[in-house]
Protein backbone atom coordinates (compact mmCIF):
# COMPACT_ATOMS: atom_id res chain seq x y z
CA UNK A 1 0.00 0.00 0.00
CA UNK A 2 1.40 3.41 -0.90
CA UNK A 3 0.31 7.22 -0.11
CA UNK A 4 -0.46 9.29 -2.76
CA UNK A 5 -1.45 12.98 -2.73
CA UNK A 6 -4.70 13.30 -4.58
CA UNK A 7 -6.86 16.72 -6.26
CA UNK A 8 -7.48 19.15 -3.34
CA UNK A 9 -4.07 17.80 -1.33
CA UNK A 10 -5.98 15.21 0.13
CA UNK A 11 -3.79 12.09 1.36
CA UNK A 12 -5.05 8.93 0.27
CA UNK A 13 -3.81 5.18 0.60
CA UNK A 14 -3.60 2.84 -2.52
CA UNK A 15 -3.16 -0.62 -2.85
CA UNK A 16 -0.75 -1.90 -5.86
CA UNK A 17 -2.56 -4.61 -6.84
CA UNK A 18 -6.04 -2.43 -7.78
CA UNK A 19 -3.97 0.21 -8.67
CA UNK A 20 -3.25 -2.21 -11.99
CA UNK A 21 -6.53 -2.46 -12.97
CA UNK A 22 -7.34 -0.10 -16.02
CA UNK A 23 -9.92 2.18 -15.14
CA UNK A 24 -10.39 1.71 -11.59
CA UNK A 25 -9.56 4.19 -9.08
CA UNK A 26 -9.57 4.04 -5.33
CA UNK A 27 -8.51 4.81 -1.74
CA UNK A 28 -8.58 5.24 1.59
CA UNK A 29 -8.87 8.43 2.68
CA UNK A 30 -6.94 9.69 5.64
CA UNK A 31 -8.17 12.24 8.60
CA UNK A 32 -6.45 15.17 7.33
CA UNK A 33 -7.44 17.62 4.21
CA UNK A 34 -11.41 18.55 4.92
CA UNK A 35 -12.93 21.42 7.04
CA UNK A 36 -14.36 19.76 10.20
CA UNK A 37 -13.86 20.84 13.83
CA UNK A 38 -12.61 18.88 16.36
CA UNK A 39 -13.31 16.36 17.50
CA UNK A 40 -14.21 15.42 14.02
CA UNK A 41 -10.86 17.03 12.27
CA UNK A 42 -10.68 17.21 9.33
CA UNK A 43 -11.84 15.24 6.68
CA UNK A 44 -15.24 13.85 8.59
CA UNK A 45 -17.27 11.41 5.71
CA UNK A 46 -19.87 10.70 8.28
CA UNK A 47 -23.54 12.26 8.31
CA UNK A 48 -24.51 9.80 11.52
CA UNK A 49 -22.11 11.78 14.22
CA UNK A 50 -22.69 15.40 15.46
CA UNK A 51 -20.30 17.41 12.96
CA UNK A 52 -21.95 19.97 10.94
CA UNK A 53 -23.45 18.83 8.01
CA UNK A 54 -22.27 21.33 5.94
CA UNK A 55 -18.81 20.53 6.90
CA UNK A 56 -19.72 16.86 5.93
CA UNK A 57 -21.07 18.06 2.66
CA UNK A 58 -17.60 19.52 1.49
CA UNK A 59 -15.43 17.32 2.97
CA UNK A 60 -17.51 14.29 0.85
CA UNK A 61 -17.37 16.66 -2.37
CA UNK A 62 -13.71 16.89 -2.01
CA UNK A 63 -13.44 13.21 -1.65
CA UNK A 64 -15.38 12.91 -4.72
CA UNK A 65 -13.29 15.39 -6.99
CA UNK A 66 -10.13 13.65 -5.63
CA UNK A 67 -11.65 10.46 -7.04
CA UNK A 68 -12.60 12.21 -10.10
CA UNK A 69 -16.29 9.93 -9.99
CA UNK A 70 -19.39 11.52 -11.61
CA UNK A 71 -21.35 10.57 -8.40
CA UNK A 72 -20.74 8.79 -4.49
CA UNK A 73 -23.23 6.14 -2.60
CA UNK A 74 -23.10 4.96 0.66
CA UNK A 75 -25.69 3.74 3.01
CA UNK A 76 -26.31 3.45 6.89
CA UNK A 77 -23.99 0.73 8.30
CA UNK A 78 -25.53 -1.39 11.06
CA UNK A 79 -23.11 -3.72 11.65
CA UNK A 80 -24.76 -6.50 9.42
CA UNK A 81 -24.03 -8.54 6.82
CA UNK A 82 -26.88 -7.40 4.36
CA UNK A 83 -24.80 -6.67 0.73
CA UNK A 84 -26.57 -3.69 -1.87
CA UNK A 85 -26.04 -4.49 -5.09
CA UNK A 86 -26.42 -0.99 -6.83
CA UNK A 87 -27.20 -1.71 -10.45
CA UNK A 88 -28.73 1.07 -13.42
CA UNK A 89 -32.73 0.68 -12.00
CA UNK A 90 -31.94 0.68 -8.55
CA UNK A 91 -29.75 3.23 -8.53
CA UNK A 92 -32.12 5.61 -9.85
CA UNK A 93 -34.18 4.62 -6.66
CA UNK A 94 -31.74 6.06 -3.93
CA UNK A 95 -32.01 9.03 -1.77
CA UNK A 96 -30.02 11.98 -3.03
CA UNK A 97 -28.24 13.82 -0.11
CA UNK A 98 -25.38 15.50 -1.98
CA UNK A 99 -22.71 14.90 -2.80
CA UNK A 100 -23.98 11.30 -2.06
CA UNK A 101 -26.88 8.73 -3.03
CA UNK A 102 -27.44 7.20 0.11
CA UNK A 103 -28.72 3.53 -0.24
CA UNK A 104 -30.87 1.21 2.38
CA UNK A 105 -28.87 0.22 5.58
CA UNK A 106 -26.28 -2.33 4.82
CA UNK A 107 -22.76 -2.77 5.37
CA UNK A 108 -21.61 -4.05 1.80
CA UNK A 109 -22.07 -1.94 -1.62
CA UNK A 110 -21.19 -3.63 -4.78
CA UNK A 111 -22.08 -2.37 -8.57
CA UNK A 112 -20.86 -3.67 -11.82
CA UNK A 113 -21.55 0.49 -13.26
CA UNK A 114 -19.35 2.69 -14.16
CA UNK A 115 -18.81 6.53 -12.69
CA UNK A 116 -20.18 5.39 -9.21
CA UNK A 117 -18.14 5.69 -6.05
CA UNK A 118 -18.87 2.89 -3.31
CA UNK A 119 -18.23 4.44 -0.20
CA UNK A 120 -17.63 2.87 3.29
CA UNK A 121 -16.79 5.00 6.10
CA UNK A 122 -14.52 3.61 8.96
CA UNK A 123 -12.59 4.10 12.60
CA UNK A 124 -11.48 1.40 13.55
CA UNK A 125 -13.11 -1.05 11.24
CA UNK A 126 -11.93 -2.42 8.03
CA UNK A 127 -12.92 -1.57 4.59
CA UNK A 128 -12.19 -4.16 2.03
CA UNK A 129 -12.30 -3.55 -1.59
CA UNK A 130 -12.80 -6.11 -3.86
CA UNK A 131 -12.24 -6.21 -7.71
CA UNK A 132 -13.41 -8.56 -9.86
CA UNK A 133 -11.83 -7.17 -13.58
CA UNK A 134 -13.44 -9.41 -15.92
CA UNK A 135 -17.08 -9.02 -14.68
CA UNK A 136 -16.11 -5.60 -13.81
CA UNK A 137 -18.14 -6.14 -10.54
CA UNK A 138 -16.91 -4.52 -7.53
CA UNK A 139 -17.16 -4.08 -3.87
CA UNK A 140 -16.64 -1.86 -1.05
CA UNK A 141 -17.24 -3.99 2.23
CA UNK A 142 -17.51 -3.01 6.14
CA UNK A 143 -16.01 -5.23 8.34
CA UNK A 144 -15.70 -4.64 11.92
CA UNK A 145 -15.16 -6.87 14.93
CA UNK A 146 -19.05 -7.72 14.32
CA UNK A 147 -18.48 -8.28 10.80
CA UNK A 148 -16.03 -10.54 10.97
CA UNK A 149 -17.78 -12.47 13.39
CA UNK A 150 -20.75 -12.44 10.74
CA UNK A 151 -18.25 -13.39 8.29
CA UNK A 152 -19.27 -10.50 6.27
CA UNK A 153 -16.55 -10.61 3.92
CA UNK A 154 -17.00 -14.10 2.65
CA UNK A 155 -20.56 -13.76 2.70
CA UNK A 156 -20.69 -10.94 -0.39
CA UNK A 157 -17.67 -12.96 -2.30
CA UNK A 158 -20.46 -16.09 -2.41
CA UNK A 159 -23.29 -13.54 -2.82
CA UNK A 160 -21.60 -11.69 -5.63
CA UNK A 161 -20.68 -15.13 -7.39
CA UNK A 162 -23.64 -17.00 -6.99
CA UNK A 163 -26.11 -13.44 -8.07
CA UNK A 164 -24.13 -11.37 -10.63
CA UNK A 165 -20.97 -13.69 -11.57
CA UNK A 166 -17.95 -12.99 -9.87
CA UNK A 167 -15.60 -14.82 -10.61
CA UNK A 168 -13.24 -15.35 -7.11
CA UNK A 169 -10.42 -16.83 -8.44
CA UNK A 170 -9.44 -13.46 -10.49
CA UNK A 171 -11.09 -11.32 -7.90
CA UNK A 172 -8.50 -8.56 -6.44
CA UNK A 173 -8.99 -7.71 -2.40
CA UNK A 174 -7.66 -4.74 -0.53
CA UNK A 175 -7.86 -4.19 2.96
CA UNK A 176 -7.92 -0.81 4.86
CA UNK A 177 -5.74 0.27 7.52
CA UNK A 178 -7.77 -0.79 10.99
CA UNK A 179 -7.87 -2.16 14.79
CA UNK A 180 -4.42 -4.17 14.42
CA UNK A 181 -3.39 -7.27 16.60
CA UNK A 182 -1.29 -5.31 18.72
CA UNK A 183 -4.53 -3.05 19.98
CA UNK A 184 -7.51 -5.60 19.52
CA UNK A 185 -8.07 -6.49 23.23
CA UNK A 186 -11.64 -8.14 24.33
CA UNK A 187 -11.81 -8.33 27.61
CA UNK A 188 -14.93 -10.35 27.25
CA UNK A 189 -13.99 -12.08 24.14
CA UNK A 190 -15.66 -15.79 25.81
CA UNK A 191 -19.17 -13.72 24.98
CA UNK A 192 -18.53 -11.89 22.27
CA UNK A 193 -16.50 -13.65 19.66
CA UNK A 194 -17.25 -17.36 18.84
CA UNK A 195 -14.87 -20.33 19.87
CA UNK A 196 -14.12 -21.16 16.27
CA UNK A 197 -12.25 -17.59 16.32
CA UNK A 198 -10.60 -17.74 19.35
CA UNK A 199 -7.10 -19.49 17.51
CA UNK A 200 -7.00 -16.15 15.88
CA UNK A 201 -5.97 -14.40 19.39
CA UNK A 202 -2.47 -13.34 19.23
CA UNK A 203 -1.92 -13.25 23.25
CA UNK A 204 -4.42 -13.70 26.07
CA UNK A 205 -7.92 -11.49 24.42
CA UNK A 206 -5.73 -9.78 21.46
CA UNK A 207 -7.22 -10.91 18.32
CA UNK A 208 -5.36 -10.83 14.75
CA UNK A 209 -8.53 -9.56 12.75
CA UNK A 210 -6.50 -9.31 9.52
CA UNK A 211 -5.73 -12.53 10.05
CA UNK A 212 -9.33 -13.55 10.20
CA UNK A 213 -10.55 -11.73 7.18
CA UNK A 214 -7.07 -13.03 5.18
CA UNK A 215 -8.95 -16.55 6.24
CA UNK A 216 -12.72 -15.66 5.09
CA UNK A 217 -11.50 -14.57 1.99
CA UNK A 218 -9.44 -17.40 0.91
CA UNK A 219 -12.33 -19.70 1.91
CA UNK A 220 -14.44 -17.89 -0.21
CA UNK A 221 -12.47 -18.88 -3.12
CA UNK A 222 -9.93 -15.63 -3.58
CA UNK A 223 -6.69 -16.34 -4.08
CA UNK A 224 -4.18 -15.56 -1.36
CA UNK A 225 -1.60 -13.97 -3.74
CA UNK A 226 -4.47 -11.27 -4.72
CA UNK A 227 -5.00 -10.15 -1.08
CA UNK A 228 -3.89 -7.08 0.02
CA UNK A 229 -3.49 -5.28 3.46
CA UNK A 230 -2.14 -2.20 4.43
CA UNK A 231 -1.56 -3.20 7.74
CA UNK A 232 -1.34 -0.40 9.30
CA UNK A 233 -3.21 0.05 12.95
CA UNK A 234 -5.51 3.13 13.39
CA UNK A 235 -5.14 3.29 17.31
CA UNK A 236 -1.37 3.08 17.02
CA UNK A 237 -1.62 5.40 13.84
CA UNK A 238 -4.45 7.97 15.62
CA UNK A 239 -2.46 11.09 14.72
CA UNK A 240 -3.02 9.95 10.69
CA UNK A 241 -6.84 8.10 10.98
CA UNK A 242 -10.04 8.34 13.05
CA UNK A 243 -9.57 5.86 15.95
CA UNK A 244 -12.91 5.45 17.91
CA UNK A 245 -10.99 3.24 20.51
CA UNK A 246 -8.40 5.52 20.75
CA UNK A 247 -10.58 9.08 20.90
CA UNK A 248 -13.93 8.05 21.51
CA UNK A 249 -16.04 10.87 19.70
CA UNK A 250 -14.23 11.17 16.12
CA UNK A 251 -15.08 11.49 12.94
CA UNK A 252 -14.93 8.98 10.30
CA UNK A 253 -12.71 8.22 7.50
CA UNK A 254 -14.27 7.68 3.55
CA UNK A 255 -12.82 4.58 1.90
CA UNK A 256 -14.31 4.28 -2.17
CA UNK A 257 -13.98 2.48 -5.40
CA UNK A 258 -14.70 2.68 -8.18
CA UNK A 259 -15.41 2.67 -12.74
CA UNK A 260 -14.06 5.47 -14.46
CA UNK A 261 -16.50 6.51 -17.03
CA UNK A 262 -15.24 6.43 -20.53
Amino acid sequence: MKQDIAVQSLPRLTFGNLSGVPGLVHGVFTRHGGVSLPPYESLNASWGDSDSPGAVRENLTRVKNAVGLERLVSSRQVHGDAVNFIGKESVEELDERPPTLIAPPADALATNMSGLGLVIKIADCQSIFLADPQSRIIANIHSGWRGSVQNIAGKTVRYLKDRFGLNPAQTLAGVSPSLGPCCAQFVNYRHEIPEELWAFQVRPQYFDFWAITRDQLISAGIGEGNIEFAARCTVCGKAEFFSYRAEGSTGRMASVIGWKSF
